[in-house]
């Protein structure tokens, strides 16, 4: 079993499409696949509740059958800051809360579990607490989502450089390109690759509206699966 946390250089850079695209490749490969995006902003009210787009593309996904609200424990309204829009809906996140939600998913025992974060790697959670510290207390490895648009060399190191000083090991990192038009693509990917000391899994041209098993073609899980 290979459980990972999938994090970003920043927010909208495409964490849930390549995750997406992760699972279809699990799938593909006749593993069991689930996954937890246990908190999220930008959620719409609906007549079961409050559903976030990408928790259900997460659902539809996977392979084993969860009901929403394990996929999707902390349902946000506003498309905010996840600690703001807590404050706002007077409710208390902690990492502790957070950890037994994953913990259930985990114990469903799937080939292959992925966990989302929301934006990046240092979102805060509430005054004390961020995000970074949920894959920590559960020890495990990362995978980075670079968006692939102006300043993402810079968002790139940071973002390893504060993962590996959290302790944690970054199993791998996809190139997405978020954007249909950056200049100097190929120098920007040769300087990434250059200097991110972990495998690339994948690099996902600009794909508005394909759906997972076409993103899916475009990335190689085999070192991200337990031999």
């Amino acid at each position: 079993m290979s459980t990972f946390f999938v994090t970003g250089t920043d927010t909208d850079v495409g964490k849930t499409f390549v995750a997406c695209a992760l699972l279809a490749a699990a799938n593909q490969k006749g593993l069991t696949s689930a996954a937890v995006k246990p908190v999220a902003a930008g959620c719409e009210a609906t007549p079961e509740g409050l559903r976030n787009d990408d928790a259900l593309a997460l659902q539809e996904a996977m392979s084993l059958p969860l009901s929403y609200e394990q996929i999707n424990p902390i349902t946000l309204e506003p498309a905010i800051a996840p600690h703001i829009a807590a404050a706002r809906a007077g409710k208390n996140i902690t990492v502790d809360r957070l950890v037994g939600f994953c913990r259930g998913v985990m114990m469903q025992r799937a080939d292959f579990t992925l966990i989302e974060g929301a934006g990046g790697w240092r979102v805060p959670l509430n005054g004390r607490e961020t995000l970074a510290e949920l894959p920590k207390a559960l020890n495990i490895p990362v995978i980075l989502v670079v968006g692939m648009r102006l300043g993402c060399i810079n968002h790139a190191l940071l973002s390893a450089e504060a993962i590996h000083r959290d302790g944690l090991q970054i199993a791998g990192w996809v190139a997405n390109r978020a954007e249909a038009e950056m200049s100097c693509y190929d120098e920007n990917l040769a300087s990434l690759k250059a200097r991110l000391p972990f495998p690339c899994l994948g690099e996902i041209p600009n794909l508005p509206g394909a759906t997972a098993t076409e993103v899916s073609i475009h990335l190689d899980i085999d070192k991200l699966i337990d031999p």
